[in-house]
């Protein structure tokens, strides 16, 4: 993860993925660039093409919100990735930090045990899962089979995780974009960095993947799981903000009421019958 110039490398994969003609470009003969050209951006944003090369060359890294905002319509950014441009551009290049595995406080695993029905989950902006009741840890019982259980590493390295998940590609899209929007604010962070460097080494399509710089938060979805005990599921997960733990997220999967997938949730909670009480994964 190049920490020295994510603004410019977020500027430079967004710009060639956008196409001419969804930037108002007609485009005449054959083109050997992917994309826009540099020059086409500075354009339609109106800098200078010397300015916006010395933003993609990281020789520039302060620009002011204005021209963001101009470079985040020309690119046609959404919403996060706008909030993701302008987090970039604010980021500090301090020094890396070697920071500890959070913890979860004991209120809130205590209620986490009573929800005897529904799968919860605490995760950090690293994707580290930091706790889960006794349904979600039965649900992800090979996430929590790690020493460091980590969502990414899972969906990338653990080949259950193709068969787990039935719409793997769309996981993996979706969780390593949430890795994406918390990196800006973690650019100094040693955890995060050890682990984009584990999974580029280990994944070719990790390492695809995070060179597309996709932007996407987690907050509200369905997802379909085949869990090896009780079979296909397709739940649908809240995204909560944990307040006083800064970047913590409590995730809540729900089956609809009558549903196949409560019945099978219903089978899975005789597995988590078994499992001990809510606790903090181990550092």
């Amino acid at each position: 993860m190049d920490r020295t110039n994510a603004l410019g490398e977020f500027l430079r994969a967004r710009r060639e993925m956008t196409s001419p003609e969804g930037a108002g470009i007609i485009s005449s003969g054959r083109r050997r660039t992917p994309g826009l050209r540099r020059e086409e951006v500075a354009q339609l944003s109106g800098v200078s093409t010397d300015y916006y090369t010395r933003l993609e060359q990281g020789r520039e890294q302060h620009p002011s919100e204005q021209v963001l905002d101009a470079l985040a319509r020309t690119l046609g950014f959404d919403s996060e990735e706008l909030a993701h441009l302008h987090l970039l551009a604010r980021a500090s290049r301090g020094p890396v930090r070697r920071s500890t595995r959070e913890t979860v406080r004991p209120s809130l695993l205590r209620l986490m045990d009573g929800w005897l029905h529904t799968p919860a989950l605490v995760i950090d902006r690293r994707m580290d899962v930091l706790a889960g009741n006794r349904l979600g840890r039965a649900l992800f019982a090979k996430v929590f089979e790690s020493d460091e259980p980590n969502l990414v590493r899972f969906v990338f390295l653990d080949p259950a995780a193709r068969s787990f998940y039935p719409r793997w590609a769309e996981v993996a899209q979706s969780s390593l974009g949430a890795l994406r929007a918390a990196a800006a604010d973690l650019r100094n962070d040693a955890r995060l960095i050890d682990l984009v460097g584990e999974l580029s080494l280990k994944s070719p399509e990790f390492g695809r993947l995070w060179a597309r710089h996709d932007v996407r938060g987690k907050a509200h979805e369905a997802k379909v799981f085949h869990h090896p005990e009780v079979g296909e599921l397709t739940l649908t997960y809240d995204s909560l903000s944990v307040d006083g733990a800064t970047g913590q997220q409590l995730i809540v999967y729900q089956a609809e009421a009558g549903s196949q997938s409560a019945q099978a949730l219903a089978l899975l909670g005789t597995v988590a019958a078994e499992l001990p009480w809510s606790s903090p994964v181990p550092r």
